[in-house]
This record gives structure tokens, sequence and C-alpha cells, in this order.
């Protein structure tokens, strides 16, 4: 008699030797759900001094989406519709770089288990080997130190035991993805100079310990000390999702304390506050919590050791600037899409002004999101879909969105480009060749070229301590950025403005400004007063964006 499943003994444990569809659904709501879990702490993982999109969020929104897809399909549904639902339902909601990662790990390893019709050993290795090489080729310059170092080590010890159980392989791939994990700081030296592992590869190996629970029955990893309170819903959040409840504050620093003297510690914290997160070992410790009293936070730090790279973030600011994000998406800012057009133009931008700018450049449709919210595959998707053209550019405006746009066209029967923009300022640029009587070739090139004229920079505020290659930074420095580098570190918005125009101009005519909602008036004016007196043969045009997190952004050509 033939069964879908098999069943072993061992130690009065029962150990899964074939996972089914059923089980392979539990699987997948387990990972989603750790990954929810642990979402703060790999939140906390993220070491660059700039505001930017979390790696714990991308990744269990990304692993969400699969959840919710998996929930439509009929209780009975076959091996091969359930991992074609996860391929797919990963596919479209996968949001920023390390979502679109796992989205292609996640389809590439159903893909292996729908064409053999089971999940064992043999297939589990081979998929691992696959998902490694769909992580891989989903990247343009692979970095090692990365979630792909560990999904590749992890694939190459699955397929050592390939012929084994499927516990063996599992268990090699969980182990080996340990210690590649514990190996990233050495590989990167960023996440050494920060003393943290990779988040990217963190959250997948969350898929192993998933894995196992299905497999043995072990239980998954709790969030590191309590569990974290789980962040809004921004799918299901509606108008005013983000709640301006509970403490305000959000503290973190890093503690150097004996390890013994940490109970005490979490002990004082849990007066203070909740969603805290403390995590490290060997006198070194990573620590987080919510809580309205600041000084009390840091000072019960100072009773037991010494806390320093300390970070203070207003919770309600943050709730009140994703609320504004989801705002924009649920109100239909971009409702207005016009008359058809041979192609059409999609862009992703925050900041009403920018959205006006957008629009007045003949886009069409403007997609509500940025550094602190990566819109999904789904929601570009909706965008193109909406938009009266059958050939469409994307201009993503952003290079955690970038990836996730590439994933748009194979999704629908219209023609999409993506004009690989990473900043407001490029996306600009372009439009001034976009010709909606074209073709989506053909203004791919011109757009392209027009946008990599510009040179693109940013300012903003650190919000950690790092270092870097131009010095130490401390939180609430003031940084000038291009290139997805910094380039200056100042101790005002003026010095950092003016710094990076200096490091930047050279043979140039134009210097565009988009003014955030956090520039002041009279810096900006002092800014404009020195480069006509600095810079008289510069051409000075300033935009009043409305941008969060970035105070102003820059485009020089």
């Amino acid at each position: 008699m033939r069964q879908s499943l098999y069943l072993t003994t061992l130690y009065l444990v029962t150990v899964l030797t074939v996972l089914d569809a059923s089980a392979l659904r539990v699987l997948m709501k387990g990972f989603a759900d750790a990954l929810v879990a642990h979402r703060e702490a790999l939140n906390l993982l993220n070491v660059y001094p700039v505001p930017d999109g979390d790696t714990g969020t991308n990744m269990s929104m990304t692993a969400k989406s699969v959840v919710e897809a998996l929930e439509n399909l009929a209780d009975d549904a076959p091996l091969e519709e359930v991992t074609a639902t996860i391929a797919h339902g990963s596919l479209m909601g996968a949001r920023g770089n390390s979502g679109v990662i796992l989205s292609q790990i996640l389809r590439a390893l159903s893909a292996e288990i729908g064409n053999a019709g089971r999940l064992d050993a043999p297939v589990l290795a081979q998929g691992l080997v696959a998902a490694s090489a769909a992580a891989y080729g989903a990247v343009g310059t692979p970095v090692e130190g990365t979630i792909l170092t560990v999904v590749r080590e992890a694939s190459e010890a699955a397929a050592e035991v390939s012929q084994e159980s499927l516990l063996t392989v599992a268990e090699a791939a969980l182990t080996q993805g340990q210690d590649a994990l514990a190996r990233t700081p050495e590989m990167l030296p960023v996440l050494a100079e920060a003393g943290v592992v990779d988040a990217g590869g963190c959250g997948l190996l969350l898929l192993f310990d998933a894995l196992l629970h299905v497999v043995d029955g072990r239980p998954l990893p709790e969030a590191p000390d309590t569990p974290v309170a789980a962040a809004p819903d921004p799918a299901a959040a509606g108008h005013h999702g983000a709640s301006l409840a509970g403490p305000r504050y959000e503290v973190m620093y890093f503690l150097d304390a004996p390890d013994e003297s940490v109970e005490s510690f979490k002990a004082a914290w849990d007066a203070l506050g909740d969603s805290i997160v403390v995590v490290g070992g060997d006198g070194t410790w990573n620590c987080h919590v919510h809580t309205d009293d600041i000084g009390g936070a840091v000072e019960a730090g100072i009773e037991v050791g010494r806390p320093y790279r300390i970070r203070v973030s207003d919770l309600f600011e943050e709730a009140e600037e994703q609320a504004w994000v989801r705002e924009q998406i649920a109100d239909g800012v971009d409702q207005p899409v016009g008359d058809p057009v041979p192609c059409a133009v999609v862009a992703v931008a925050n900041g009403l002004g920018i959205i006006e700018i957008f629009r007045s450049m003949g886009v069409r449709r403007v997609v509500a999101g940025g550094q602190s919210m990566n819109p999904s595959t789904e929601q570009l998707l909706a965008a193109v879909e909406a938009v009266p053209a059958q050939e469409v550019i994307i201009l993503p405006n952003n290079g955690n969105i970038v990836a996730v746009a590439e994933q748009v066209d194979a999704q629908t029967e219209k023609t999409v480009r993506v004009i690989r923009t990473k900043g407001i300022t490029e996306g600009f640029a372009s439009l001034l060749e976009y010709d909606p009587q074209g073709t989506a070739e053909a203004n791919h090139a011109g757009m392209t070229a027009a946008a990599s004229a510009v040179v693109a920079a940013e300012v903003t505020v650190a919000v950690r301590d790092t270092g870097s290659d131009v010095g130490d930074i401390t939180e609430g420095d003031y940084l000038g950025l291009t290139g997805g580098k910094v380039k200056v570190v100042a101790d005002s918005l003026f010095a950092a403005t003016t710094q990076i125009i200096d490091h930047l101009v050279d043979d140039h005519e134009l210097v565009t400004l988009i003014v955030g909602e956090d520039a002041d008036e009279g810096t900006t004016s002092t800014i404009a007063a020195w480069i006509e007196t600095e810079h008289p043969d510069l051409e000075l045009e300033i935009h009043q964006g409305g941008q969060p997190l970035y105070h102003y952004f820059l485009g020089i050509e």
C-alpha cells in the first residue's frame, strides 16, 4: 500500500522521512511565525548608520505573504499546487533586497519539491543547492559574509549527506549554516565593526529550525530574552495602523558586562518598559528596549557594566511616518492615471512634494514607499496593471527596491522595464528623456543614460555609532552620502551638505536640492547663499520634497 508520508520511531520520538503537502504548509507557517517573533532582533543586526529598510521586517513580510497565499488553498490541495503557491506568494510579497533573495531561495526549493512530488533527503539537498544558485543569481554583485554565504555552505553540507535521512540532511544544513553565520563578521568588516552577524543569514536559519520542528518535533527557537511585541502590519493597518500606545522611545546600545549580571539587568529593564531584547554573551551584549524612561534605561546598563553606541529613537515619530506612507497607498494619492499612452511610467516615492513633481513630469502612478517602507512586488505589479499603457517604465528610486521592481516584468503581459534609479534626483533626471509615445526599450535606453549623468547624494543623520572610511561616526552626526557610501561626517546639517557638494562638484552646471520635512528654512537659505558665493557658476534649483528621514536629496549635473 502506497503512503505519501513515511514515519520511523527513534527514542520514542516520531521522525518524518518524507514531508507531504500538509507538512510543507506547516513548515512555511512555522518559518513565518519564527520570522515575526525574531523580527526586531533581526532588525537590530542592521549595521548601516543611515535609515534603511529593515531586514527582519522585509523577510517576515515576504514569508507572511506565502502563508496568506497558502491559506487560500483548499486543505487537500496537492503538493504541486502547494509548492507553486509558495513560489508565487514569495515572489509577489518580496520586499527589499533581503525579501527578494529569500523569495528566490523559496522558489527554487519549492520547484525542486514540486518536480519530485515529495520532500525527502535527496530532494531537500538538491533543493538547497538550487536555492543557493538562485540566490546568487538574484544579486548583481554577490557579497560573501551575507545570506548568500549561509545558504551556499548549508547547501554544500546537505549535499554531502544527501543519501542519508531527511533529519540528517536538515541538521547538516542548520549546523553548517550556523557556522557560516558565525564567520560572517570575518568576511564583512562592517559586521565586525558593529559586533554583529549578518541579519539575512540569521533569518534564513529559522527556515532550517522550522524544518526540524516539522521533521522531529523539536521546538522553534524563542526570540532573544522575551517575545518581541509585533510591529504594526502595514497590509492590515488601514488608515491609522500605526499605534501611538505604549512606550514612546526605543533605546538600544551595546553593553560590556559580566554574563552573571545580565539577569539583574534584564529585571531592571523589565520594570522600565517592554519589547526587551538582550542578545550576546562572553561579556558583550546587544540590548534593546521600548521605554518612556531613557535615562533609567541607560543607568541600568551603567550599574552592571559599560553601555556604548547608545541610540534613542522616537517611536511615535516613526509610527506617524509609516502611517503617512500607508495613507498615501490607502487614500489613493496615485489614482489619477490620465489618457492611454503607448508607454507609461510608475515611480516609487514618499513626500508629497516629490510626488507632485513626479506627476508634473509625466509619471502616471506613484507607489508610496522608500527607505523605511519598501513596497512589495505585488504593489508594484498592481500599479503597472493600473496605468493605461501596454509598456511601462518603473523608477524604483531606491537601491533596496530595484531588485523587487525587476521581478514585475515576468508577472504581467505588459512589457516592463526598470530604470535602476537609486535616488530621487536620478528619477527626476531620467524623466527629461521620457517619451510617452515611445517604446519601453527606447525609453529605457534614453532614461538610463540621463539618470547615469546625475551625481546623486543624500544628507541624513546617523542612527547608530560605527566606523567608516572617512572616520568614526557617532549617532546624531550629519552624514553626506553618495553611491551608498558615507563621504562626509559633520556636526551640522549645513556643514554636511556643503561638504558633500564640495566633494562632488567638478565641471558641473546644476545642483538640484530636494528639501525634506526635517530641513529648516534657515539652513536651506544659508546653503543657497553659500553656493552663490563659493560656486557662482553653479545654477541652483530648490524643490520642497517633504520626504522623511533625509534632510536633502541632491542631484549634481
